[in-house]
């Protein structure tokens, strides 16, 4: 009510919109009068007590209040509000409301500044408030309050400004962290560096932030706990990484409590039941960055003081112990003689538990006390990578008894067979253990691709077996040459640096050798041919390796002639005998053998296919051995093979095309009823997908998948792929695909899978892209109601005259005076004028063509 009659007082005719007044041409006293109303009308709606009747108008008239504060913001003029003194003034002399009263500096002067710090500041919070509605809305809020700070700190404290500054500072720090500022001049804050860590996974920066915060604490309490309780529910969905992250964090959080006087908590003591290294090196981390121990308090001090002696209080393991009451921190913070009556705490602890066992020792008559030293000996030895402490924990427990066999402790310790004969053959039992176990160690930290730790453990395997096995000191050497390869090819290898001379000469070594009863490991083999094929050694696999070794070795054997076959390419078809051979190879390792049984009716019946011993390997050694080549033109032509066989088969109706497919034999008499089809089908599907993940931008694999997928009608897979093959050749459709990526016979497929999917626009247009353009599949498309594409949007790619005119007719014919419309506008382009010299035309369906292309690849990419 009173502000209504402010606004009588004020000159404002009742059932005005204040929206339709122009602030800028009303009198001061005026503007400040509508400024004030709206200002409560926003207000207002945040009360609760208000009745449900007028917050409906009050949030009815909202909108328009927004609108007359936005425009308030426009105002470069001060403002005057009335006093007690000009409200009597009106009141006796009610003529000078057009006069000096209202014009003139009479009344309380409102700057410009404070006016607008004071709206900045109002539509900020009511645009955070509907900022839960629309997200927008918080980048309104945001700049609302930024603006706000910017003219506090230019006109300092107002006494006719009413903004909580407290408060302020909370809504910029929810909008810089719901709505991020784009610009460098916003300072980005801890909450919002947070946030943006967690969003984008970037959590070693997040634990860097909570460490930073430690030295000087900024983050509330519960704003702390609430990232850890994010990083906890991701940590249980499964991922391994966010275990790590989430005691770094809680140790953070912890360490912080403990400066500021609260008590530890309970998930960061459950972690400790487990300490490790890590753990305990990064908890006394933060605790080092948590205090400054030359200029802090002597209560922090005390506190960390305290936190650090019952942390080797509640410590089991005497290493961890250690590793705390020795670090520079411990010794900083805590005094000499309290230092030595932690030590005598830890020794009364220790003695009671070893009285413990004494008396359970002479109670049951059992040797106790040499058990539990041989279970932790034996734990340490599963746990221990260092090859000099593994033989020192082996001579103690051989030293306590001589009647187990240690490297039986773990069943992860695995050894080969051809190996595990020769080693356990070994008469010493510390030695044949000492052997047994640091193979299997090597062989496992192999596996996990720990090549560092592998070698120490293979290099001082191999010292010991120097002594008295030439045997088992071959067999070092090779796993050893294996290590090589293996760190290699993970390592340099990847970006494309060449091996040295002296690891391939050992590849060749390994390859020659003939050392009798040596044991070999069928995967060495097959790793050193890989290698010389990866590595293009093509003539030494072709010429100079021995041909007793071609005979005995299957994967030499299968490395020459995919060598020779490659080095053929691309060459005159008479002299590919090098080709022929391995498709005869690869033909009988995809052979079956049937066998019959006659009954007693003297018929003949087929009981079970087996898969043929005819060939020099079986089929899934050929895969296992074809998933370690990298070199393109090897997979390149082992691809092209299997597709081959694939098309033989007399039920494909679709072939797959490959790259040198041609170089095969076109027939093969008598072999097609014993070729498993079916195994050879899932061969190419997994060769296809294996060599998109050695190069995802070879277009000739990626029409090759294409090819699988259109021919099993996954017909939207096969366009992505045949969109991909011509988007890597032509940066993205920037230039025009090369003819021979898409070929008529691609055309072709990707109108076959437009058609089958419903996209009969998408088919006229790809008839366009044929050599000669097939009027009859296009008009034929377009007469088709049903289509599941964008019509007559696609029109702008159309540059054939015959379709467009076709178009106009057909859209006339159906009255469909839109469509028509824009069909006719299309064919009114200028640069589509059959006058045109061919060299525009040429130009104008290139330009079509790019943008057509980069429309399908973001329908189906």
């Amino acid at each position: 009510m009173l502000l209504n009659e402010l606004l009588c007082i004020s000159k404002v005719p009742p059932g005005t919109k204040h929206i339709d007044m122009d602030l800028a041409s009303l009198p001061p006293t005026t503007a400040m009068a509508i400024l004030l109303y709206n200002r409560c009308m926003n207000q207002f709606q945040q009360e609760k007590e208000v009745t449900d009747n007028i917050l409906k108008v009050l949030k009815e008239q909202a909108a328009e209040s927004i609108l007359v504060l936005e425009g308030a913001l426009k105002l470069n003029k001060d403002l005057y509000i009335h006093t007690i003194r000009t409200l009597d003034l009106l009141a006796m002399e009610p003529g000078m409301v057009n006069g000096e009263t209202e014009s003139s500096t009479a009344g309380l002067n409102i700057s410009t500044e404070e006016m607008q710090c004071q709206v900045c500041y109002d539509l900020g919070a009511i645009y955070f408030q509907q900022g839960s509605t629309n997200f927008d809305l918080y980048r309104n809020a945001r700049d609302k309050f930024f603006r706000t700070k910017e003219l506090i700190s230019k006109i300092g404290s107002s006494l006719h400004c009413m903004i909580d500054e407290k408060r302020l500072a909370g809504y910029c720090q929810a909008c810089g962290v719901l709505a991020p500022s784009d610009s460098s001049s916003q300072p980005s804050t801890p909450y919002s560096q947070i946030h943006s860590c967690l969003r984008s996974g970037n959590y070693q920066e997040l634990v860097k932030i909570f460490l930073e915060d430690n030295r000087m604490p900024t983050l509330p309490i519960q704003f702390r706990q609430s990232v850890l309780r994010q990083l906890s529910q991701k940590a249980q969905q499964g991922d391994e990484v966010l275990d790590e992250i989430y005691f770094k964090v809680c140790a953070c959080n912890n360490v912080c409590d403990v400066m500021q006087g609260r008590p530890v908590g309970v998930q960061f003591t459950q972690m400790l039941l487990r300490p490790t290294k890590e753990k305990i090196d990064f908890l006394l981390e933060v605790c080092s960055k948590s205090i400054h121990v030359e200029n802090a308090p002597e209560s922090s001090k005390r506190k960390m003081a305290y936190f650090l002696k019952n942390l080797c209080l509640g410590l089991e393991d005497l290493q961890f112990v250690f590793m705390i009451s020795s670090h520079e921190l411990f010794i900083a913070l805590l005094k000499d003689d309290e230092r030595k009556l932690l030590i005598d705490q830890m020794r009364k602890r220790s003695l009671r538990v070893n009285l413990g066992t004494k008396l359970i020792t002479s109670f049951y008559d059992i040797p106790a006390l040499a058990s539990v030293n041989i279970g932790q000996l034996e734990h340490q030895l599963i746990l221990s990578l260092d090859p000099w402490r593994i033989r020192q924990i082996l001579i103690e427990l051989h030293g306590m008894t001589s009647e187990r066999h240690f490297w039986t402790v773990s069943n992860k310790w695995e050894v080969p067979n051809v190996y595990g004969n020769v080693i356990l053959g070994i008469k010493d039992n510390l030695t044949r253990d000492l052997v047994y176990i640091l193979m299997a160690k090597g062989l496992h930290c192999s596996t996990i691709k720990d090549f560092v730790h592998a070698k120490k453990l293979f290099a001082a395997c191999l010292e010991l077996v120097t002594e008295f096995s030439p045997k088992l000191r071959q067999v070092m050497l090779n796993e050893m040459l294996l290590l090589d390869i293996y760190t290699h090819e993970a390592g340099v290898g990847l970006s494309g640096e060449r091996p040295p001379s002296d690891l391939i000469s050992r590849v060749r070594g390994y390859l020659e050798m003939r050392v009798p009863d040596i044991p070999l490991r069928q995967v060495v083999a097959e790793e050193c041919v890989a290698f010389l094929l990866n590595w293009q050694e093509n003539e030494y696999l072709t010429m100079q390796v021995p041909h007793s070794l071609v005979q005995t070795n299957p994967y030499v054997k299968l490395g020459q002639l995919l060598a020779a076959t490659s080095q053929d390419l691309p060459g005159p078809k008479e002299g590919r005998w090098a080709a022929t051979d391995l498709w005869e190879i690869v033909v009988q390792i995809c052979s079956v053998s049937h066998q019959h049984k006659r009954g007693n009716d003297g018929r003949v019946s087929l009981i079970k296919q087996r898969e043929s011993t005819l060939g020099i390997m079986y089929r899934n050694e050929l895969l296992s051995f074809i998933k370690k080549l990298r070199e393109p033109l090897v997979l390149t032509t082992i691809l092209s093979l299997f597709v081959k066989l694939h098309n033989n088969h007399e039920l494909i109706v679709n072939n797959v095309t490959a790259e040198y497919i041609s170089i095969w034999p076109s027939s093969f008499p008598n072999f097609q009823s014993s070729v498993d089809f079916e195994a050879v089908a899932v061969t190419v599907k997994e060769l296809v997908s294996y060599a998109l993940t050695i190069n995802s931008n070879n277009h000739f694999w990626l029409i090759t998948q294409a090819d699988i997928y259109f021919a099993t009608n996954q017909y939207s897979a096969a366009l992505h792929y045949y969109l991909q093959a011509g988007a890597v050749c032509s940066d993205f459709f920037t230039k025009m695909v090369p003819p021979d990526v898409y070929t008529d016979q691609v055309i072709k497929r990707m109108i076959k899978c437009c058609s089958l999917l419903n996209c009969h626009t998408q088919v006229a247009i790809l008839c366009q892209f044929l050599r000669e353009v097939d009027y009859k599949t296009a008009f034929k498309a377009l007469q088709e109601q049903n289509s599941h594409d964008a019509m007559d949007s696609y029109y702008d790619y159309i540059w054939d005259i015959t379709i467009l005119e076709y178009l106009t007719y057909l859209h006339h014919k159906r009255g469909e005076t839109d469509k028509k419309q824009i069909a006719i506008k299309a064919i009114g382009q200028t640069e589509l004028n059959s006058s045109n010299p061919e060299e525009v035309l040429q130009l104008a369906a290139q330009r079509r063509k790019k943008k057509f292309l980069q429309a399908m690849a973001k329908l189906y990419f």
